[in-house]
């Protein structure tokens, strides 16, 4: 092909399509920019039909390279370039969404999408870019892709409308949107927000759609001119002549009559009328000229448009619900012992456990990607195993699909988390999907928010979510928007809309669809049913669980925080780490120094945090003459012996201090270890600290302090106000 650049003006940056001077042996292959970032999107269609399949074979696999953004991976050991991070699953998920339904139904051709980040500019996210090089790169494949597909970020701050913000904008301000469309309509959406209205979302999504047909014009104009080869769809085609019998061996009353409120009712009604369908067919099936798969496949089709029909004619769903009617709720609180906290939420047949547990600042996860790592001090991990749908299936690392979910999850209950000045614990959240008949990623924000609260994490407002469906018809235009879809409807329907928020606002959206596109009157209906439907769960956790536990688990860690002045960093981390070792390992503590001074020390009781403060207090402290100690001989003199006062400070009593009478020789009152009460009497020009025995002696006992200071606290080396106070947040404690 002819080298061909095009380049236009994207919400005030440089959007360039080029295939010079990079290009591949790939059916269709693009590099595109915006500003710095550039990504290269290869896309390969096979022309033979991958052999028995009933699927669509394609996948999408984003290449977040360390290189692009000018980094060494972090690793000190492995550099090369290995498994993709979790952001790169997440972002080869986000593309595979929207180009996915764009494909011809039935589609068997084996379909690959490769982009790769060549350039990054670390001020926008390259995700859009990336959606964006996979269109083009498919339309110049020949593929039979109903695109083109564009993508644009979208923040909000400041009462406006952001296109392509940059990652501060999405930071500061209360959106960080993600939304992708044709021409027509829009395909999918991905958000995390700050308690954003529908108002302002709708309008968000609007803003959006403009530049999204502005960039697919860009791209249909690139493309033109090109001399595309197409490719051919190999569609699954379907047994027409065993379709219309089996469908004269099912009435509509046998397709009514599948129905219930569980799976296993639903099932059990269909392996009846499948027993039915084996029996009247034993005979081809024994000659192989039908299977039993076949059969299977063409009733589950023939009951899903029925129910479909009976959705749409006559709005009876599967379980008898109403349209906007959501599932019973049930809701179990501290479930399990030795947790921190813990909750079961319960919707219909849908279980999630969820588990909270807290750790101390160093239990953050650093998460090294491509353009910006990132410390995470709250994580929300999605565990779906093969029993929660009665399968059995190989055990194996999370999949993309618990990736997303988890992710989903986690951006649901950012915006409502204390921050950490407050609330300085680490927060790891797992959600086990006990059992699952369809919403179980919105059943885990449900029992993350309860579990966070059983464990005392004082999170400002809840937050639930709640999974919306459509049931459509493409020729007459009528559609249904259904509250709380279970399994069934979301597999048969065209719509998986998921809306998370409080009573104030959307804190996470995510859609996807199966037909080309919605308008935008259709997603104003279904956030207005999401938001009744949200209210609803809402009420019915707060009825279990008003507000925040109190106090937090006695088997969660202690927290305390101490102030020092910075220039003490140093002493307190020791030559070589060889100070804040031995405290660590000597108190079994965890300890985190800011470069403020901010001393977090994470224990697993009281004493042991006390031991550790203690320490540091002796290690800061800053002599003044007068304050008596109790020391440890570390050397003999002939003319007096040293004294270790406080950790790391050594000061001399002469030979005529050691005693109220006269000694003629050290080893006669004091020998190398022994303890020793001391008084400090002069801090000479030299910094050298001058001590005396015998003003102990005249002065009478002082008491026993295991080594402590006794005539003053350590509020020289300490922050005063941090001193004895403590704060609102329950066992984690200041001093």
């Amino acid at each position: 092909m002819e080298p061909k650049t095009s380049v236009m003006t994207l919400a005030g940056r440089e959007f360039k399509i080029t295939n010079s001077p990079i290009s591949s042996y790939a059916n269709g292959c693009a590099v595109v920019s915006l500003g710095d970032t550039v990504i290269m999107a290869n896309a390969l269609m096979n022309e033979k039909g991958l052999e028995g399949a009933d699927f669509f074979p394609m996948t999408v696999d984003y290449e977040e390279n360390m290189y692009a953004a000018g980094k060494i991976k972090g690793s000190r050991f492995i550099k090369r370039e290995g498994r993709p991070s979790e952001n790169a699953i997440l972002i080869s998920r986000m593309i595979d969404r929207p180009v996915r339904p764009l494909f011809p139904k039935g589609t068997t051709n084996e379909v690959q999408l490769i982009c790769s980040a060549l350039s990054a500019d670390l001020e926008v996210d390259p995700a859009t870019t990336a959606m964006n090089a996979a269109s083009v790169a498919l339309m110049m494949s020949g593929a039979p892709f109903e695109g083109p597909l564009g993508a644009v970020r979208v923040g909000y701050k400041d009462g406006k409308i952001i296109i392509n913000p940059t990652y501060q904008e999405c930071e500061e301000g209360q959106m960080n949107l993600i939304v992708a469309g044709t021409l027509d309509a829009i395909t999918m959406v991905e958000a995390g927000m700050k308690e954003v209205t529908e108002e302002i979302v709708l309008e968000a999504l609007a803003e959006a759609h403009k530049y999204i047909k502005e960039i697919c014009q860009f791209q249909l104009d690139y493309v033109k001119g090109f001399e595309i080869t197409k490719i051919l769809p190999v569609l699954h085609v379907a047994n027409e002549e065993l379709i219309a019998k089996v469908a004269e061996q099912v009435s509509v009353e046998e397709l009514n009559s599948i129905s219930g409120t569980t799976k296993k009712e639903v099932k059990t009604k269909i392996h009846a009328i499948e027993d039915k369908l084996f029996a009247h067919f034993a005979k081809e099936i024994e000659e192989k000229t039908y299977s039993q798969k076949e059969i299977a496949e063409i009733l589950n089709k023939l009951m899903e448009k029925n129910m479909r029909k009976n959705i749409l004619e006559k709005e009876i769903r599967l379980d008898g619900r109403r349209l906007t009617e959501v599932r019973p709720i049930s809701i179990v609180l501290d479930v399990l012992p030795r947790t921190h906290g813990s909750a079961i939420f319960q919707r219909g047949e849908t279980t999630a456990l969820t588990i909270t547990t807290l750790g101390g600042p160093t239990d953050a996860q650093i998460v090294d990607t491509m353009d910006k790592d990132k410390v995470k001090h709250y994580m929300h991990h999605y565990h779906f195993p093969s029993y929660a749908t009665g399968e059995i299936k190989r055990m194996s690392g999370p999949n993309r699909r618990e990736i997303g979910h988890g992710d989903l999850a986690e951006r649901a209950l950012l915006p409502v988390l204390p921050e950490k000045e407050v609330f300085p614990y680490t927060m790891w959240l797992v959600s086990e999907i006990i059992k699952c008949n369809g919403s179980s990623s919105m059943a885990s924000v449900c029992g993350s928010t309860l579990s966070l609260m059983c464990a005392g994490v004082p999170i400002k407002k809840p937050v639930a979510g709640i999974a919306m469906g459509l049931v459509s018809d493409k020729e007459t235009g009528a559609y249904k928007i259904l509250s709380d879809i279970q399994g069934m409807e979301d597999f048969a329907g065209d719509m998986d809309f998921k809306v998370t928020g409080t009573r104030d606002g959307i804190t996470a959206l995510q859609m996807d669809i199966k037909i080309k596109g919605l308008q935008i009157e259709l997603l104003k209906n279904a956030l207005a049913q999401a938001k009744e439907g949200r209210d609803f769960i809402m009420a019915k956790m707060v009825e279990a669980l008003p507000e925040p536990r109190k106090v937090l688990s006695k088997y969660a860690p202690l927290i305390m925080t101490v102030k020092v002045d910075p220039d003490m960093i140093r002493v307190i981390i020791g030559k070589g780490g060889e100070t804040i070792q031995r405290i660590t390992a000597e108190c079994d503590v965890e300890m985190d120094i800011s470069d403020e001074g901010i001393i977090t020390i994470t224990a697993p009781d009281q004493e042991k945090g006390n031991k550790a403060l203690d320490w540091i207090g002796k290690i800061t402290y800053i002599p003044k003459v007068g304050d008596t100690f109790d020391g440890k001989v570390t050397r003999i003199m002939d003319f007096g012996a040293f004294v270790e006062f406080v950790p790391g400070k050594e000061g001399l009593v002469h030979i005529s201090e050691l005693d109220a009478k006269r000694v003629n020789k050290v080893e006669d009152v004091v020998k190398l270890g022994d303890p020793i009460k001391v008084k400090l009497m002069q801090v000479d020009d030299q910094g050298r600290y001058n001590l005396s025995r015998k003003a102990t002696l005249t002065e009478g006992a002082a008491p026993k302090t295991g080594g402590t200071v006794t005539q003053s606290n350590y509020s020289n080396g300490i922050d005063d106000d941090l001193v004895d106070g403590t704060s609102s947040v329950r066992r984690v404690k200041k001093h």
